[in-house]
């Protein structure tokens, strides 16, 4: 069998780079090289041998963005374990389940996090263990500081777990996700070699959680196999980021739609904006209005991409060697394919011409294993070897993949389907509007109503006034008939707008 561990991402970095900084923590204010990120990995992974963990057992992680991520998450690898990241947002009791679900045999987490970890712990009958300042449980620093480090990392097998990604939960329980050490290795290598021009002199900005797909494969694990240097921010606020951003020269920010809203909001006040080099959108649908302000603002240009829990995440982007096109998830990325197929169809994939509109599917070396205890969801999920997405696209006679919307959040209005996106789109373009999110609303005479809830300016713009631009700008059935203002949209632990909340909060709104 071929051997191959995605501990081999940093102790290869390690090996070539060992004076280079590969971590900036912008919270404890360590700065530490490779050399020194992968000895104190190899000193974990000792710790964790010595509290009874090795190839084949599962530890979860709960972590913010701080140093003693990567250490923790490469230890485990190293010491042939599986990695379970735990979401910082979670309650305990739904913590629980994932730790109970997963088989988890330990917890590592933070001492900020500790009093949620210790909870969900003891509800799941396993051992915590506490990283960072001393915090009244058995701390993994002193296990490894008894104990020698490991000379090197355990080999593994290239279809082994290494990460189990627990999907939002968005119908039912969340589902574990199983990714392989060579999803995550081949995701992280074409992400760095084969989509955009990286250099290893790079400065990564790492605000993005890493117990996320994004994060963690094109953050975190990407700057490491190129050997850049990653600035991590525990808490993301715009006016934060373009501090730390000027501070550090960082020339590479990955976000999600919602944190580059929440930059430009913080450079109308700065003093100094960051000279970035290239930036990436997941995670959600970048609204065009924001990518072109982003651009006229920053002079950086965002290129926007696609992928999944399931597909290491990335799938298709927007690149050089085809070109970008805003409003688009661009092609698909080197040794994936993506393609649309009858939606309608459950039993079988039956691919669509050029144009058409159906769910998006994939399949190459992203796709996963399949979700851990639950053959019936692995076996919707792929269907003749391609993955589903539940997500609506079209792809374009160039080969661009432009997603519509999740197949799940289309509003059928009075018989005719709406797509929230392309509303929107169009709502998002009011100079008035921080941001928007449109939802379904029951309706006893058109079935759903289609209700914009609106994030506004300090200045103010009426219900009437928006409803009136999108008139002029949308078909007689997409404008929205309804308005709701609010402070915020409801985010999920990945940054993305929880369309369920609002769909709950405003679901009965007259």
């Amino acid at each position: 069998m071929t051997q191959l561990s995605l501990a081999t991402v940093l102790a290869e970095a390690a090996r070539k780079h060992p004076g280079k900084l590969a971590v900036v923590d912008s919270a404890t204010t360590e700065r530490i090289t490779y050399a020194d990120l992968w000895q104190q990995t190899l000193g974990y992974a000792a710790g964790l041998r010595e509290l009874g963990i090795g190839p084949g057992d599962t530890v979860a992680i709960q972590i913010p963005n701080l140093a003693d991520f990567p250490r923790v998450y490469y230890a485990v690898l190293a010491v042939g374990a599986t990695i379970v990241p735990m979401h910082l947002l979670l309650t305990a009791d739904e913590n629980a389940y994932v730790l109970r679900d997963s088989g988890a045999k330990l917890l590592v987490a933070h001492s900020s996090q500790l009093a949620n970890a210790v909870a969900a712990a003891g509800q799941a009958g396993i051992d915590v263990v506490s990283v960072g300042p001393p915090a009244g449980v058995r701390r993994l620093e002193d296990a490894a500081a008894a104990v020698p480090p490991l000379r090197t990392y355990v080999s593994r097998e290239a279809e082994d777990v290494a990460v189990v990604f627990y999907t939002s939960g968005t119908t039912g329980k969340p589902k574990g996700a199983l990714l392989t050490h060579l999803n995550l290795v081949l995701n992280t290598m074409v992400n760095v070699f084969d989509i955009h021009d990286l250099r290893d002199d790079d400065v990564v900005m790492g605000c993005l959680p890493l117990f996320h797909t994004f994060g963690q494969t094109v953050g975190m694990n990407g700057t490491f196999r190129m050997g850049g240097t990653i600035v991590l921010l525990a808490r993301f606020s715009g006016e934060a980021a373009i501090d730390l951003m000027v501070k550090e020269n960082v020339t590479i920010f990955h976000g999600v739609p919602t944190m580059y809203i929440g930059l430009l909001e913080a450079a109308a006040k700065a003093d100094r904006l960051p000279a970035l080099r290239l930036c990436v959108s997941g995670g959600a649908s970048l609204p065009v209005a924001v990518l072109e302000k982003f651009d006229q603002t920053f002079q950086a240009k965002i290129f926007e991409g696609y992928g999944l829990s399931e597909t290491s995440p990335t799938a298709t982007t927007n690149q050089p060697a085809f070109g970008a096109r805003p409003g688009t998830v661009g092609h698909p990325i080197w040794g994936v394919e993506v393609e649309i197929a009858r939606p309608e169809f459950d039993d079988r994939i039956e691919l669509m011409d050029t144009g058409e509109l159906g769910e998006i599917v994939i399949r190459g070396h992203n796709v996963f294993a399949g979700y851990l205890n639950n053959e019936e969801a692995t076996r919707q999920a792929v269907v003749d070897g391609w993955f589903r997405t539940g997500d609506l696209g079209t792809r374009d006679a160039e080969g661009f993949i432009t997603i519509v919307d999740r197949k799940k959040d289309m509003v059928l209005r009075g018989g005719f389907n709406v797509y929230p996106r392309e509303v929107e789109e169009v709502l998002a373009r009011h100079p008035a509007v921080v941001q928007v999110a449109v939802i379904g609303v029951p309706d006893p005479v058109q079935g759903e109503e289609i209700c914009a809830v609106v994030v506004a300016d300090p200045g103010g713009v009426t219900a009437e006034e928006l409803i009136e631009w999108s008139k002029e700008r949308l078909g007689k059935h997409k404008y929205p008939r309804q308005v709701r203002f609010a402070e915020s949209l409801p985010l999920g632990p990945s940054m993305k707008v929880l369309k369920r909340e609002l769909r709950k909060t405003y679901g009965s709104a007259e």
